[in-house]
């Protein structure tokens, strides 16, 4: 919900609930790299659920990076899964420069469609490892 109301507003309360998208967006990367590694520590995801409200882009880069290095493990132990990790690897980093672009240059168009696209294949790719 929080995510639509964003991408609905406009004016002084975007600002606003553009913070609620990122925590949203903060809080479905947890849940990802917890159905990817069963081993996440408690004492992690405590403090990733502390930090959702105040540093939901630490949080989402932070899971982030154990997404990567989970994949990579099982790209090591199954050569399969290369390409699919090197998708998933190139997807993340133009998420992450979309992500920062459209911060920065808001008035650009399409950024933000960037960033939703790199997602998706980024997501897509996870499945691979769900499997």
């Amino acid at each position: 919900i929080a995510s639509s109301l964003y991408h609905s507003s406009k004016g002084r309360l975007r600002k606003y609930l553009r913070w609620a998208d990122y925590t949203m967006i903060a809080t479905a990367t947890v849940c990802l790299s917890r159905a990817l590694r069963d081993e996440n520590p408690k004492l992690l995801m405590a403090a990733s659920a502390l930090c959702l409200p105040i540093q939901p882009l630490v949080v989402s880069l932070v899971h982030t990076g154990m997404m990567e290095v989970a994949f990579a493990r099982r790209a090591v132990k199954d050569p399969d899964l290369k390409p699919v990790h090197n998708v998933h690897k190139l997807s993340a980093l133009l998420g992450g420069a979309f992500f920062v672009a459209d911060d920065l240059f808001p008035e650009i168009p399409y950024l933000h469609a960037g960033w939703h696209l790199a997602a998706a294949i980024g997501v897509s790719a996870c499945n691979k490892l769900l499997e």
